[in-house]
């Protein structure tokens, strides 16, 4: 079987080699018959060069063609549009005066082919094109063939062990992707360029093979990103993967759409170069690049209507197709009318949003894992390679803007001040990029290593110093993001031509005065650091200072905020914490009272409450948060009803209450199976029966006698 596919494979690669060699030896004869000495210029020609070579010709050409001093203008006037609108017009009239003179711009391009091939025609460059572009298949056939056959015996002596992880697949995919169309191009082009030709053929059919591999080469790239290659699976049987997560319609649609797209783009470059070379007039050119460019209008509304839905689509979504239509067809008409830095800047607000949203999925889909920690592994490298790829894409799209107003195409442009503007702007992006840059470096090691303080565990100084990177990173966070954001702001309007000098000094000079004002705003300030500087609390200790207590949630620069118990939040600026009391620090002593009546044994009620810390001990909930379980110290006084006990226990902080009440209802417990009475007041009557009623009697009448004296004082103060 393997003999038969051997057999079948050759004897196709030899069909193309076999094309691509008689197209060789055909036009190698003609080019060798070609290349003939030109012929010497005129005699004429050779005096006008002589009088241009004259110094004194030299000097009046100078003083003639100099042009006048600039005058300094303040900006655009009602004269630069006029100037401006007119040019515009110009430029449309002499593309609308260009359409008659299309076939005869054609036949002449015809009759300069034939004349520099000796009388063959433009079918001769289609035809060497194609063998030089068969040739180059065909070399792309034998590599894929080979390298094909090494990844099967690699996937022969694999094991289940032996799987890689996705960016090793993906870079795998990008390799047998692009090393393909690199054979092909050292093989086509390199194959053309071994001959001597012609340098009208040569520049003719090196245009159509350029475009061809820059065709393939953005194919090739949209296929690794939408994973819509031949089949559902790769060579070693696991599914294709897709960098741009889709389904598999969508990822088809737009993989249509790009190939549509990037073809009519491709053969628009190649026939407006093949213009230029052939000296078409630049407004007949014009006029075919932008027929040409009809084709992408009409495949951009095509796919801006024809786009897959989302499922519930609303009229906002419907609007969305409407303005975009009417944005493209705008993008059009600038670019016919010649206004290439609206153009561009237009382009830019379409095009680049989605394509920094599709590089930072692109570059997360990269570096996805199934295992978490080799994700957060790869967490800084993963934001480098983010933002390091979205600074190279808005870094190029700053770098062709600049060339574009380099060039001027708007005459709005001419203005001095403008250009200074610009170059501000650009610049100012360019800071920009490297500033957020640094902070989501910056930003990334902070967060990174606050998640591993939450996580990790050790001993009680790992903890402590866990607590405190807790407190201090987020604001060593903020303080960086205000500093970066600061000086990237100084660079900006330093490139803007701003003097950042004055500002500075201004900036300093507020400061004290804002310093003087705001005494109490820098005694928070400077407290807070104190705080921090002494270790006094750290984020989820449980504090109390004055009326103020709760656990601590977050920091401010000026503040801190406290969760209470019940519920309610307390934000405390610094300056007024005053002494803080930490009950969440290394440990906490616990004591209280509990009164037994006069007869009860003391030696018993220690020995019981022994047996109770040793049931706490072993308690599997407790018994890990108790340092020291609970211990009577002894009798601590006489009240008026019983004898007062004093107990006391050592936890970790925030467990004292919950042990606390364990501890109360053991010792109950224990005391009502002894007989051990807890103390009470009680009213005890000495005395016979007779005499206790006769005393009661007596106090009653006596009460009776003082109320109705309080009475009748009360009614002679009444008639008085």
């Amino acid at each position: 079987m393997r003999v038969v596919v051997f057999r079948v494979i050759a004897a196709r690669a030899g069909l193309v080699f076999s094309l691509g060699l008689a197209a060789l030896i055909a036009f190698a004869a003609l080019s060798q018959a070609q290349t003939v000495a030109p012929p010497p210029p005129p005699e004429k020609v050779e005096q006008l060069l002589k009088l241009l070579d004259d110094p004194e010709v030299k000097t009046w050409i100078a003083k003639k063609g100099a042009p006048p001093a600039p005058e300094m203008s303040m900006g655009a006037s009602a004269s630069d549009f006029m100037i401006w609108s007119n040019a515009i017009r110009a430029h449309l009239r002499e593309v609308g005066e260009a359409i008659p003179e299309v076939p005869e711009e054609f036949e002449d391009a015809s009759s300069t082919i034939m004349t520099e091939i000796h009388g063959r025609g433009p079918g001769a460059i289609l035809v060497l094109f194609l063998g030089f572009a068969a040739l180059g298949f065909g070399a792309e056939m034998v590599f894929r063939r080979i390298v094909g056959r090494a990844h099967q015996r690699s996937l022969a002596h694999a094991t289940d062990a032996d799987t890689p992880a996705r960016h090793h697949l993906v870079g795998r995919a990008i390799f047998m992707a692009i090393a393909p169309l690199v054979v092909f191009a050292a093989a086509s082009v390199g194959a053309f360029l071994a001959f001597t030709w012609p340098p009208l053929l040569a520049s003719l059919v090196l245009t159509l093979l350029v475009a061809l591999i820059g065709w393939r080469v953005i194919m090739q790239i949209t296929t690794i990103l939408l994973g819509t290659g031949r089949g559902k699976a790769n060579e070693d049987g696991q599914p294709k993967m897709r960098l741009i997560p889709m389904d598999d319609a969508k990822a088809a649609f737009w993989h249509r759409r790009v190939a549509m797209f990037a073809g009519i783009f491709f053969v628009g470059w190649a026939l407006a170069g093949q213009m230029d070379i052939l000296h078409f007039t630049p407004n007949v050119r014009s006029l075919v690049v932008y027929v040409l460019g009809l084709g992408l209008l009409a495949i951009g509304i095509e796919t801006v209507w024809r786009r897959p839905a989302p499922p519930a689509a609303s009229r906002v979504y419907y609007l969305k197709e409407w303005l975009l239509t009417f944005f493209l067809c705008l993008l059009w008409l600038l670019w016919v009318a010649g206004m290439n830095l609206l153009l561009w800047v237009g382009i830019y607000a379409l095009v680049l949003p989605p394509v920094l949203r599709s590089t930072s999925t692109i570059v997360k889909s990269f570096f996805a894992d199934n295992d978490d920690a080799a994700k957060s592994r790869n967490a800084i490298f993963e934001v480098l390679m983010e933002r390091g790829a979205r600074a190279i894409v808005i870094g190029l799209a700053v770098a062709w803007l600049a060339t574009v107003v380099r060039l001027r195409a708007s005459g709005l442009m001419g203005d001095e001040s403008a250009n200074r503007i610009v170059r501000g702007v650009l610049s100012g992006v360019v800071v920009l990029l490297a500033a957020d840059l640094i902070w989501q470096l910056v930003k990334g090691l902070i967060n990174r290593r606050i998640e591993r303080a939450r996580v990790e565990g050790g001993d009680a100084a790992e903890l402590a110093r866990s607590g405190r990177l807790l407190t201090l990173l987020p604001i060593l966070r903020n303080f960086l993001a205000a500093l970066i954001a600061a000086i990237a702001i100084m660079m900006v309007l330093s490139g803007l031509g701003v003097e950042i000098g004055p500002l500075i000094a201004g900036a300093g000079i507020f400061g004290v005065a804002i310093g003087f004002g705001s005494q109490s705003l820098v005694k928070d300030v400077i407290s807070g650091v104190f705080y921090m500087t002494d270790d006094a609390f750290r984020v989820g200790e449980y504090i109390q200072s004055g009326s103020y207590k709760g656990t601590v949630e977050s920091f401010s620069i000026r503040s801190v905020k406290l969760r209470h118990h019940r519920g309610p939040i307390f934000t405390v600026p610094f300056g007024s914490l005053g002494a803080v009391q930490n009950m969440s620090r290394d440990w906490v002593i616990d004591k209280f009272l509990i009164s037994v009546n006069y007869d009860t044994d003391i030696a018993k009620v220690k020995k019981l409450v022994k047996g109770v810390g040793a049931a706490l001990l072993a308690d599997e909930e407790f018994g890990p948060q108790i340092i020291e379980t609970v211990k009577m110290k002894g009798v601590e006084a006489f009240g008026d009803y019983g004898i007062n006990l004093s107990f006391a226990m050592m936890t970790k902080p925030g467990h004292q209450s919950t042990i606390r009440r364990r501890a109360y209802a053991m010792i109950r417990e224990a005391f009502a199976e002894n007989g051990i009475g807890f103390a009470s007041p009680t009213v005890q009557v000495a005395g016979n029966e007779d005499h206790s009623a006769g005393a009661v009697a007596a106090a009653t009448r006596e009460t009776m006698a003082r109320k109705k004296a309080a009475d009748a004082a009360k009614s002679g103060e009444g008639e008085g």
